[in-house]
Formats: structure tokens, sequence, C-alpha cells
């Protein structure tokens, strides 16, 4: 009964310390994702009030512009278009039955 007990206490403060750490995680990535980067700059090129402030290195193109349009774009499918994307792969895949 005693063993049964500890193993209570011992899980509850196992899943309170979890909890505590997901909700500092979650803060700290709202709080980053909202944060501004400095762009390095040579010393001569810095502006005599401010460093330039510049977005997510992600939120970037190539050029190094900031990107005006979703990330992420899901459309719709039906299920029988996804059997058929599913398959498709599955017979390029390097073990399907095609290949012997």
């Amino acid at each position: 009964m005693m063993l049964q007990i500890l193993y209570m206490i011992a899980f509850i403060v196992l899943a309170v310390l979890a909890v505590g750490n997901l909700i500092r995680n979650v803060y700290s990535v709202g709080f980053l994702s909202q944060r501004d980067y400095h762009l390095p700059l040579p010393p001569p090129a810095y502006p005599e009030d401010k460093p330039q402030l510049v977005p997510h290195p992600e939120l970037l193109d190539e050029a190094g512009n900031v990107i005006d349009e979703p990330l992420l774009v899901m459309r719709s499918m039906s299920v029988e278009d996804a059997r058929e994307q599913l398959d498709a792969l599955y017979n390029q895949s390097p073990g399907s039955k095609e290949d012997v």
C-alpha cells in the first residue's frame, strides 16, 4: 500500500513538472516568434542611432525579401486522389513488387 502511494506521488510530481515545462515552452516560443532579429552589418555601416531590424530568416526568400504569401497552403482532395498518390509513392519506392 505504501509503495502505491509513493508511485502516485512520484507520478503527480512528474506530471506537474511536465505541464509546467509545457507552459514555459509555449510561452517562450510565442515570445520568440514575435521577436525581430538584428541584421549583422560591418561596423562602419551601422546607423548612429539603432541597428536595422529584419524579420525571422525563415520569412525571407533567397534574395532577402520578405515573403508576402502563405507558407503552407492546404487543398482538399478526395479519398480516391489520396489513395492514388499513396499508391504511386508506394510503387516508386525501392522495395515495391514492381521492381522485382
